[in-house]
Formats: C-alpha cells, structure tokens, sequence
C-alpha cells in the first residue's frame, strides 16, 4: 500500500513537471508536492524565501501555492514586462479573503477588480482625497502632529523612547485627523472608549491582513479565519458609519469651510450632489482603504530610516549638519522645506530601497493568457513581483547592503529608476498614496533630526532583522535614546 502510495506521488509529480515544459510554462522549482504545492518551499520571511528559490531557479518563475498557481518575478526586466506591455492584463486582484470580507467583497479600491467601478474609485482618490491641493489644504494637521510628537520628546526628555508605537500613533492619529478631525492616542483624546475600540480594529486588520487560508481553503474554514474577518468587518464598518453619521448631523448644522474639511465631509459634500454615485459604502470604503494603507507602511520606514541612522551615526549628523544649514536653528522644518534638503531625500530614497514597505508589491492576477519572458503565463494566474529581491540584488545595485544614501544624488526621491527601484509598484495599480507617505516621512525624520540627538540604547549595533507581515516591520521594536540638541532648546522650550 505504502508502495502504491509512493509510486502514486513520483508519477504525479513526474508528470506535472514534463506538462509545464511541454505548455511552455515558466520553470517551476521540482517537486511541487500534491495539496500544498511549493509551500513546503516557504520560510518567513516570505520575501527573504522567495529570493532564494529565485536565486536557485531563475527570475521568472511558475510556483503552486496550495490550490493557487503564483508568477514569482524577481528582475528588473521581468516586472517591466508584467507593468508595461502587460500591464493591463495584470491590473486584476486575485479574490483572497482579505478582499471578499475587509474588502467589501471586491469592491474597494484595493481589491476592485480593474474595470468602471476599480477606475471610478481610483479617479476620485486621485482627485478629492489624494491629489497635491487636497494635500496641501490638510498639511496643518501633519504639521501639527508632529509639533506634538516633539513637543512630547521634548517633554520627556533623556528617555528611552520606542520608535515603533511612536511613529504608529504618529500615523493614526494624522490619518484619522485627516478623515474625521479625530485624534485617537495621546493626550487630549476626548471619546476614550471610541479610541480603544479603533485600536483594537486597526490591531486585528493588520494581523489577519493575510492567511494561508487563502491557498489552502480548508484552512480557513476549520481554522475559523473567515467567521473572525466577518466579526472584524462588523467592527470596522459600524465604527465608520458612525462617524459619517456625525460628520451629515454637524454637517446640516454647520458646514465647514473648504480649508477645514475633513475628507469625510468633503465626500459627504460631494454626496448631495450625486449621492447615487458617492454613496455612504464607497465612503467607507475609501476612508478604511486610507486608513489602513497610510499607517504601518509610513511608521515602518521611519522605524527603518532611524535603525539604520543610529547604526550610521556619521550619516545621522552629514544629514543634521545639512538640516542646520537649510533650516537653522530660530524655526522648526515644515513640508515645504524638506524638498529643499537633498541629502534628506537620500536618506528617504535608499530607506526605500533596502526595506521598501510593501516587499512583494500587494498580488496582481492575470486576467487572460500573456506571455512574460517567452513563456506562457495561463489567465488567473496569481502575481507577486518580489520587490525586496530586485532592489537587494547585487547584480542590479553596488554593495546593495550598505547603506548608502549618496547612491541618489541627483535624483528625485521615489522616482522609479529603470524598474530597479518601485517602492511604490507601477503601472495602473501604483501606490496612489505616493504623496502622502513621501511628505509625511520626510517631515517627520527631518523635524526630529532637527531637534534632537539620537543613539542607541547600548554599544550593541541595532537589530536588523525583519519580522512577519505585509509592511516588512522590525522583529524587534527600535529603543533609542533621545535628548534635544543644545542648539534648538530654546526653540523647543517655546512649543
């Protein structure tokens, strides 16, 4: 029976290995084991996992995931073939089940397959809520926010600080001021009970973001992940409907001006006008696609810029010294001022670079039959462009382990250099908060170089290491030392 069994498993697997040559299908890595596939392949991290099995078989790779066939394409050359000629073949999502429940059931503007609704919903991000005059109207509550967040440091000076919830209070709070005029952490929080409920759904949305539920469905339901997403999108949806049902109340009593309205009020404005079109599930939807794109992935490269800083201390003060001589030492940095600070930009650009946010891109899935490096790729096809791989490969960048801001000299930070560099992915499915995440982190760091020194907490180098997730975060939170610089003291003792 064993030998049945045995003898079973080598002719399958033999024969799916000879199929995919015969269909001209991408190289796939031998064996891929009935039911799970190349799972047994994966090690966390994924994106550190997959280079490797690339490293080994090739850039352009057919992988099987469980029930669900995977492109692994980890070159230059082959993403630009995936974004470019087949760009529009890929602009589909594939239906995991963050989509189908945190998602609306494929009706956001993450998980939208590309179509009217998806371009719909892109065209009204890019015009009301992401576009440089609405950023521009809302940069007083960023300004503001990080005021507070030196005034804080300030405050508690010659602490221990820890970066990681720091910078990720930072954001919600900017994030949720922006949608609804709200701060949920810190001081003055006013609807205390409101602000721990948002927390523990921002905390369950970025841990149950993923599952292997999605490539193994028996998973998902034996494991109960689905009933637990269902649960969590109650949460989420009733915690926005509330505040949009506040927002139409004050709104019929008292319109705001367009200068301070949040962008929930500016939908809900938009919604007089056409509300068959700006209807209260497309706000919602919009507002928790922002809210849960525009955190952890902007806190996660300002916790890896300043890792790497305190670990580069000669870096730290080139960039201080630079800061001294743009802003001085009478005024604090605004958003404006950090274009003007080039090697600050440096530092923004080769964070990216070595721990871009979204390491695998967020998956693509093709919508038909295409060819990607001469190989026949079949339609529904699951797509993950390993970023992480390309912008780490020393066959595409010099010493691409050190960290070496003068790499970008001369050059705009996020600007993608040849498909080398896509911290933000491409094509029609781009990050559309490019904006937001480039002024906000560059505030931020340049604001609290500005202002303080910084070091590590002991002799030993800051861990490196990179933990689980889909915004590559820090295994360990970074734990600094903190104290204001001599030279802006009495600046800051006046915040």
């Amino acid at each position: 029976m064993i030998l049945h069994f045995f003898l079973f498993l080598v002719l399958y697997v033999l024969t799916k290995h000879y199929l995919n040559k015969i269909r001209n299908l991408p190289p796939s890595p031998f064996p891929a084991l009935p039911i799970i596939g190349h799972l047994h392949l994966l090690n966390k991290p994924f994106h550190r996992s997959l280079s490797v099995i690339s490293k080994r078989y090739g850039p352009i790779l057919l992988l099987q995931f469980g029930s669900r066939r995977v492109l692994l394409v980890s070159s230059p050359s082959a993403v630009e073939e995936c974004f470019t000629k087949n760009d529009i073949v890929f602009a589909n999502r594939p239906r995991l089940l963050a989509g189908k429940h945190i998602g609306y059931n494929f009706t956001s503007l993450a998980w939208a397959p590309y179509g009217d609704l998806w371009r719909n919903l892109r065209k009204l991000s890019s015009l009301e809520i992401l576009s440089s005059h609405r950023l521009q109207l809302l940069s007083s509550i960023r300004n503001d926010e990080v005021k507070l967040l030196i005034h804080r440091l300030f405050r508690n000076k010659d602490e221990m600080v820890d970066l990681k919830s720091t910078f990720f209070e930072l954001m919600l709070n900017v994030m949720m001021r922006m949608i609804a005029g709200k701060r949920y952490y810190g001081e003055n929080v006013e609807e205390v009970e409101k602000a721990e409920s948002f927390r523990e759904i921002v905390r369950e949305t970025f841990q149950m973001a993923t599952s292997m539920g999605d490539f193994l469905p028996l998973l998902a339901k034996i494991g109960g992940i689905e009933k637990r997403l269902l649960d969590l999108q109650k949460r989420r949806d009733a915690f926005i409907q509330d505040l949009i049902e506040e927002h139409r109340s004050r709104m019929m009593i008292s319109p705001s001006e367009e200068k301070n309205k949040t962008l929930i009020e500016v939908l809900l404005t938009l919604q007089q006008s056409d509300p068959e079109y700006y209807t209260d599930q497309t706000i919602k939807n919009l507002m928790l696609v922002l809210l849960g794109a525009g955190t952890d992935t902007s806190a996660a490269t300002m916790e890896w810029a300043m890792s790497l800083l305190v670990n580069n201390p000669e870096i730290l003060k080139k960039a201080q010294k630079e800061i001294d001589i743009v802003i001085g030492h009478n005024r604090l940095i605004t958003e404006s001022d950090t274009s003007k600070i080039p090697y600050l930009q440096c530092i923004i650009s080769e964070v990216l670079r070595m721990y871009p946010a979204g390491p695998l891109l967020v998956p693509h899935e093709s919508s038909e039959e295409c060819s990607v490096g001469g190989y026949r790729v079949p339609p529904g096809t699951m797509l993950l462009a390993n970023i992480w791989s390309i912008q780490n490969d020393p066959q595409v960048w010099d010493e691409p382990q050190k960290f070496k801001p003068e790499r970008f000299d001369g050059r705009e930070v996020g600007v993608r250099d040849g498909f080398r560099l896509m911290p933000f992915g491409s094509g029609r499915r781009s990050c559309p908060g490019e904006g937001l995440a480039l002024r906000m982190v560059g505030l931020t760091l340049g604001s609290i170089l500005h202002c303080f020194e910084w070091e590590r907490v002991g002799k030993e180098i800051v861990d490196m290491t990179e933990g689980v997730g889909l915004t590559m975060p820090k295994a360990q939170p970074l734990l600094v030392k903190c104290r204001p610089r001599p030279s802006i003291v009495n600046l800051l003792s006046k915040i």
